[in-house]
């Protein structure tokens, strides 16, 4: 075990360090590799450090390590990082040609068989693989394999739709248990988020706590910033094909433009209101569900008290026979619906409200014999029920469609 430190170096061939093992920091920070390099497999129980590094030409690292810092470095040729444990920094790096940084699962293996030992890492808390940060990168050469990017931060990211996430990369996501807000009960429908939408909630006066609150250089973005990025990494999903992983980060930019009370309108942000809480941006089906059943049941409760009548009017025929015989003539009519009184809760004006409803849903008339205020009230049905229906349908369709 050693400590390195090569900062301000030029490496004119490679400089491999196979097999070595760092007791500390290993400093690589404004170090020019002039030729390609393959560094590693090496361990390194503190952070390595390429801040401001240049690679000019090809590049395969293989790190087992707490950290590793890359910011502003320069890749000009193609790079392949595999690693262990770290936490990857990558603010304001600049590469021109395809970059991956990806997670190894099991230890690395020398040429000659033989396993790299990682017992100085023993008390690392997991082997997750975490990017810290990859704000002011252009991640159009960009690919993240099987990492972890909850905590990662991604405002000021250039060209995000083309990011290409591979493997399992995960996200942070929302307080998983039932909170309280002054009187009511708030409890999040799980989906993923941003580290930057969890800082911002955390700041807000009204937060509830499981957010957790801002790290070193999360800064101060809100909802204006966190739009964009969500927009972004939902086009990055589509383009994968992954609809369904789409879906919350549309939910994510739904959630920040209503917000946002800076670049959206009090009537965009009331209708994305409106939007949110009866279906969930169309991605919550059992919201949509509930309304729906809410007001079939409102709409029963109506019919059976004001909008069937006492009885259903008879059809009565009135003519005159002349004296002498001849042709009759008969007109056809019937008595208007009669406002109920009495008893309305029964059965039978429960199974005829319940008729009424139910075609409602679908669109369509009953036929039944309803009162003034029962027409009306058949007339709403058929607009809202409808729509809360067809709401349902596209959040279900929503979460399985590829």
């Amino acid at each position: 075990m050693f400590r390195a430190a090569y900062g301000s170096a030029t490496f004119g061939r490679d400089a491999g360090f196979e097999s070595a093992t760092f007791e500390r920091d290993a400093f690589f920070e404004r170090t020019v590799f002039e030729r390609p390099v393959n560094l590693g497999p090496l361990v390194c129980v503190g952070r390595v450090r390429l801040s401001g590094a240049v690679f000019s030409g090809p590049v395969n690292l293989s790190f087992a390590a707490r950290r590793l810092e890359c910011r502003r470095t320069r890749w000009s040729s193609t790079a392949e990082l595999r690693l262990r444990y770290a936490t990857v920094d990558f603010a304001h790096a600049v590469f021109e040609y395809p970059l991956t940084i990806a997670a190894e699962a099991n230890p690395f293996m020398l040429p000659d068989g033989r396993l790299v030992e990682e017992q100085a890492l023993a008390g690392a808390p997991d082997d997750k693989v975490r990017v810290a940060s990859l704000r002011g990168v252009d991640t159009a050469h960009l690919v993240l394999a099987d990492v972890d990017l909850s905590r990662c931060l991604f405002t000021g990211t250039v060209h995000l739709d083309q990011l290409r996430l591979e493997g399992t990369c995960s996200f942070s996501g929302v307080p998983p248990r039932t909170h309280w807000r002054r009187w009511r009960p708030v409890r999040f429908t799980q989906r993923r988020t941003l580290a930057e939408e969890r800082h911002w909630r955390a700041r807000r006066p009204a937060a509830v706590s499981g957010w957790y609150t801002a790290g070193s250089g999360a800064g101060r973005v809100g909802p204006a910033q966190l739009a964009p990025v969500y927009r972004a990494l939902r086009k990055a999903f589509e383009d994968g094909k992954d609809e369904p992983g789409a879906a919350d980060f549309y939910y994510g930019e739904m959630e920040m433009r209503r917000h946002d009370h800076a670049g959206t309108t009090r009537a965009e942000r009331g209708l994305l209101y409106g939007y949110w809480l009866l279906s969930g941006y169309g991605l919550r089906a059992s919201r949509a569900l509930g309304w729906l059943a809410a007001a079939m049941l409102v709409t029963i409760v109506l019919l059976m008290g004001f909008g069937l009548p006492q009885d259903s009017p008879k059809q009565e025929a009135t003519g005159t026979v002349p004296a002498g015989g001849g042709k009759v003539t008969f007109e056809i009519d019937k008595a208007d619906p009669q406002d109920p009184t009495g008893e309305r809760l029964t059965g039978e004006r429960f199974e005829k409200a319940l008729n009424v409803t139910l075609n409602s849903v679908v669109f369509r008339s009953s036929g039944q014999d309803l009162t003034t205020s029962g027409t009306y009230i058949e007339m709403v049905s058929r607009v809202t029920e409808p729509v809360l229906l067809g709401l349902a349908v596209l959040a279900v369709r929503n979460r399985v469609k590829r």
